[in-house]
């Protein structure tokens, strides 16, 4: 050992020195460093060093429990991370005009996550979330998760079995996400190659005096332009080196697992509705940007496109007001008296409900839901069941269909953001999309959630005391 006495510094990670409050220190490492070998015989090319983690006033007790004297001692400040987590945690969401806007919703915390079970091939899209005390919930279709061939019984996760991890994005899916992101870029560098052509031409008019006020206020937009192609462009490709270095492994795009399940029914008492959804609990440090039950309106549809589709007459006040970047902030219910009850008129004069979602294979879509109800009749040896459904009809003005496969789960909203209905399926004579979307009227699904999870609430006063409390 050496004979001086020990030589003591601080540091604090990610700041500049100071002296430290050591009772607001995350946890602590110590190194020991010795200047010479640990017996007389053993050669050693530089000083040893040893590496403890330690509480912040055990140090003292742990050397002298040791004998340990005269030894070189240096704090350094962590902060622990567990390394068996879920992978990286989804993005916030962004507003109109960033670089990002037309590839982030994928992994967003905003509403309608494109999701599929771990184990399944089958893929669909993440409903409203919801809380029940300091834990975070979703919910969505049934047989988004489960294999047709399951047993239809109640499930309940027991954490004696595997759970049931659901992911954002399936394999396909992902694959498919990659390969949009690197057609977007490709589209933005031919878009800047022909700016850069554009402008090579308009200096050449400048510097030959041609036309040369239209030419210079030409030029300077394009230039503008071409900055800004540039700015999306490097902002992609940063991206989309992040996705997949960091999203690419199943195990990173784990989100959560189910946790109960009630059989998939048809004409189920007492309002003989169709019920097949299923609760997924988060995780929540996937979710620590999270707005609570929002839903982004773009960029599929412009503001102006919106407000065309959800309001069609001039004489009648519109219910949709376009809300700030596009994000729709939900709440309130459209119950089954209001349905009965539209209050606004399609082209015809019909009273209808307008009403929108957002899908994995769709996108933002407008549709419309009138008065009336939908019977599904099944057909089997044993008898004939009756369900009740939602009818959500394709809009007038609008030649896409509302609705496609994977859209299973989608919350369907109104006007006025309220929640209106779980897309459970369609029927259609062509093979790409539904002349006629279903759902189960989401104020019913409601009641069956709340006799499972009685404290469970759908909105998120205090997000910043609930998104703290986080276990890892």
């Amino acid at each position: 050992m050496p004979s001086h006495s020990p030589t003591i510094w601080l540091q604090r990670s990610g700041f500049p020195w100071d002296t430290p409050c050591l009772n607001d220190w995350l946890s602590l490492s110590a190194i020991f460093i010795e200047s010479n070998s640990f017996n007389e015989t053993a050669q050693w090319d530089i000083p040893p060093t040893v590496w403890l983690l330690i509480c912040s006033t055990s140090l003292s007790a742990f050397l002298n429990s040791l004998q340990v004297k005269n030894v070189d001692i240096a704090y350094h400040e962590s902060v622990y991370k567990t390394l068996a987590g879920h992978g990286p945690a989804l993005f916030p969401p962004i507003e109109d005009g960033d670089p990002l806007q037309d590839v982030i919703n994928n992994v967003s915390v905003l509403l309608s996550l494109p999701i599929a079970g771990r184990k399944s091939s089958v893929v669909g899209t993440l409903g409203p979330y919801f809380r029940t005390g300091n834990k975070l919930f979703a919910i969505t279709a049934h047989h988004n998760v489960f294999l047709p061939s399951r047993d239809n019984l109640t499930y309940r996760y027991n954490e004696s079995v595997p759970k049931k991890e659901v992911l954002v994005m399936g394999i396909q899916t992902f694959v498919c996400y990659l390969s949009s992101i690197e057609a977007l870029i490709g589209m933005h560098i031919d878009a800047a190659k022909s700016l850069e052509r554009k402008i090579h031409m308009l200096r050449t008019r400048v510097y030959d005096r041609t036309n040369i006020e239209e030419s210079q206020i030409r030029l300077a937009e394009h230039e503008a332009d071409l900055t800004r192609m540039h700015t999306k462009i490097n902002s992609l490709k940063t991206f989309y080196v992040r996705i997949k270095q960091r999203w690419s492994k199943a195990k990173d795009r784990v989100i959560g697992f189910v946790c109960w399940a009630p059989p998939v029914g048809a004409g189920v008492a007492p309002h003989q509705y169709t019920h097949d959804l299923c609760v997924i609990e988060l995780y929540k440090e996937k979710f620590k940007n999270m707005k609570g039950n929002v839903l982004s309106l773009g960029p599929e549809l412009s503001p102006w496109k919106l407000k065309e589709l959800m309001y069609e007459w001039d004489d009648i006040i519109s219910e949709f007001k376009y809300p700030n970047h596009g994000m729709f902030t939900l709440g309130g219910m459209l119950t089954a008296k209001k349905v009965n009850n539209p209050n606004t008129l399609n082209l015809q004069g019909d009273r209808v409900h307008h009403v929108l979602k957002h899908g994995l294979t769709t996108n933002m879509t407008i549709s419309m839901v009138t008065g009336f109800r939908s019977f599904l009749r099944r057909y089997f040896p044993t008898g004939n069941v009756e369900s009740l459904k939602l009818a959500i009809l394709s809009h007038e003005n609008e030649s896409s269909t509302f609705s496609k496969g994977g859209n299973s789960g989608s919350l369907i909203i109104s006007a006025t953001g309220e929640f209106v209905a779980l897309l459970t399926g369609g029927i259609s004579k062509r093979t790409d999309g539904s002349d006629i979307t279903f759902g189960t009227l989401f104020e019913w699904i409601w009641m069956l959630v709340k006799e499972e999870f009685p404290e469970a609430v759908l909105y998120f006063d205090n997000l910043e005391e609930f998104l703290t409390d986080m276990v890892v």
